[in-house]
């Protein structure tokens, strides 16, 4: 099966996660980034969840899941330690036609979550395909080596620049060719040389 890639905009967007321990704090965690609003179902949570919740950035609900939850739900997420709970939360979905993860059962899910590298604005994804998440997270290591952490920088900049360039009377082809050479990797190597470059002391 060819996944389809793609970056969802959940920003107050209604996304349910049940469970709120070892398997779902951190997915809880990733629709906060995101910031989407996050309801939770579980009748005991992690201490950071806790703290989430009192600090009202969730809404945590400690009790047993209900199928009337996933009301008015954009997602869900079924991150507890129990297949079968899982196995409901996953079939509800379905008849609601909700976008449903049952986290480490790929049979159980209409999307996965990747491995990520965040370096700004600049989101590096990476999916297995539920096959092998350990190889996921390799090359994610890998490429936080590669794209360091000055990337986050250099796309401002770069982003500040293309609205310059929209802003001038270009031709479109000039355009595209400036914008394509401000992203170069040459133009960051020239960026990042001139960043380390000491400072002429003065006479």
């Amino acid at each position: 099966m060819t996944l389809f890639p793609m970056f969802l905009k959940l920003q107050r967007r209604s996304c349910l996660v049940v469970g709120a321990g070892t398997i779902g704090e951190p997915k809880i965690q990733s629709l906060l980034v995101a910031g989407a609003n996050v309801r939770v179902i579980a009748p005991q949570a992690h201490q950071a969840v806790m703290d989430w919740a009192r600090a009202g950035l969730i809404v945590w609900e400690p009790r047993a899941f209900l199928p009337n939850d996933l009301e008015g739900v954009f997602l869900v997420i079924a991150a507890t330690a129990s297949a079968e709970l899982n196995q409901l939360v996953f079939n509800e979905a379905q008849r609601r036609n909700i976008l449903c993860n049952a986290v480490d059962d790929p049979e159980n899910c209409d999307f996965y979550f990747p491995a990520v590298v965040r370096r700004g604005h600049l989101q590096i994804a990476i999916s297995t395909g539920g096959q092998s998440p350990a190889l996921a997270q390799r090359l994610r290591r890998e490429l936080e080596e590669q794209f360091t952490p000055d990337y986050a920088d250099w796309l401002e900049e770069l982003g500040e620049n293309r609205k310059k360039l929209f802003d001038r009377n270009l031709d479109a082809d000039r355009r595209r060719d400036l914008l394509h050479s401000l992203a170069s990797r040459d133009a960051f190597d020239k960026r990042q040389t001139s960043s380390t470059r000491p400072e002429r002391s003065s006479s």
